[in-house]
């Protein structure tokens, strides 16, 4: 039986930080630049994981690897955008539990018996604003992922759901999706609302509860421009 992980969430859902104990001569895998703090007898070393498609999903192309040596450790990983941080056990063998699929920016840390591999979401991945492609995450073992804004998870069972496609977190296997607009064309250009996720089948939602372009547009006019034309 794969060994689970003894795990803290602290500072949520705001400004959440995943503080892990690593048992001894255990690797814990942990998306690049995330570690905030560890003990001294952690060592680190990157790795690349998943190759060029992973790097054209939004996923950094380093993982690094923090094993514990000569004895149990304590390491806390801080995801680079403020918001929440959700956790997830994988198993392979209970059907509602053997697959998850994550929006390509939101894997934070996982035991090494998970594994990840980039999937392509079609032409539909390409206009849902969740990118070109999804992670799947299968195996056993501990999952933690990360988004801006609070994270809240949802039952749906042989039901549809709808979701903004920015908000859309992760999902488990259980559920198919397809992408529409909200309304008419009119609709998606100036009703503020865009295209959807309708999900369909038995299984999980992780939402995020803010969307990160809101923010980016809210900040612009605010932003420093340098102007380089000399003549001025």
């Amino acid at each position: 039986m794969v060994e689970k992980y003894n795990f803290n969430i602290v500072g949520g859902p705001d400004y959440s930080m995943l503080n892990v104990d690593i048992p001894s001569n255990n690797t814990l895998l942990v998306e690049a630049a995330a570690m905030a703090t560890m003990d001294t007898n952690i060592k680190m070393k990157a790795k690349a994981k998943g190759g060029f498609k992973r790097l054209l999903g939004g996923e950094s192309f380093i993982i690094n690897e923090f094993t514990a040596e000569n004895g149990a450790g304590e390491i806390n990983i801080s995801p680079n955008l403020p918001g929440d941080i959700a956790h997830f056990r994988l198993d392979s063998a209970d059907e509602i539990a053997d697959e998850i699929f994550l929006q390509s920016s939101c894997f934070l840390a996982s035991s090494t018996t998970v594994k990840t591999d980039a999937k392509w979401g079609g032409i539909k991945g390409f206009f849902s604003g969740m990118g070109l492609l999804l992670l799947k995450c299968t195996g056993d073992g501990d999952l933690w992922f990360n988004s801006y804004g609070g994270i809240i998870e949802m039952e749906v069972a042989n039901s549809k759901y709808v979701v903004d496609t920015a908000h859309v977190v992760a999902f488990t296997s259980g559920l198919d999706y397809r992408v529409k607009s909200v309304g008419k064309m009119k609709s998606l250009f100036f009703s503020g609302e865009g295209l959807v996720c309708e999900f369909d089948g038995t299984g999980k939602i992780w939402v995020q509860s803010r969307k990160v372009m809101p923010l980016v547009n809210w900040a612009d006019p605010f932003r420093r421009v340098i102007n380089t034309n000399s003549g001025d």
